[in-house]
């Protein structure tokens, strides 16, 4: 994935509920709000490292999951799929308005258009 930050949010995205309510507090702090471990253990009155091990046990326990179900690689690849569909989509209208005006080409290609829209979802 494209860097520590991004492959955080991925992971707390689609595995964000099997952690305690805890975990997902320091780590939202951590990652979505963007506050230092130094900042979020003043905040709860424990240590710094007390913090850095709720949220390291955090992302360990996504990072597992992710390892044994491989959800987010799926939906990764599919995605590239998806935006690969739409766009031959896109060039079959184009080429159909340009050449052909076929209103049944132009009725299919806005169909797969909406399809893999919403396989985007």
């Amino acid at each position: 994935m494209k860097n520590q930050t991004y492959r955080m949010a991925m992971l707390f995205d689609f595995y964000g509920e099997l952690l305690t309510e805890r975990q997902k507090e320091f780590f939202d702090l951590y990652y979505n709000e963007d506050l230092s471990l130094a900042e979020i253990a003043e905040n709860e009155g424990i240590s710094r490292q007390g913090v850095r091990d709720v949220i390291v046990r955090a992302e360990a326990v996504m990072q597992e999951v992710e390892d044994k179900t491989g959800i987010i690689k799926r939906f990764l690849a599919r995605s590239e799929h998806v935006d690969a569909i739409a766009a031959a989509a896109a060039e079959i209208r184009t080429i159909n308005y340009r050449y052909y005006d076929d209103r049944r080409l132009a009725e299919l290609a806005e169909l797969i258009r909406k399809e893999a829209a919403a396989l985007k979802e």
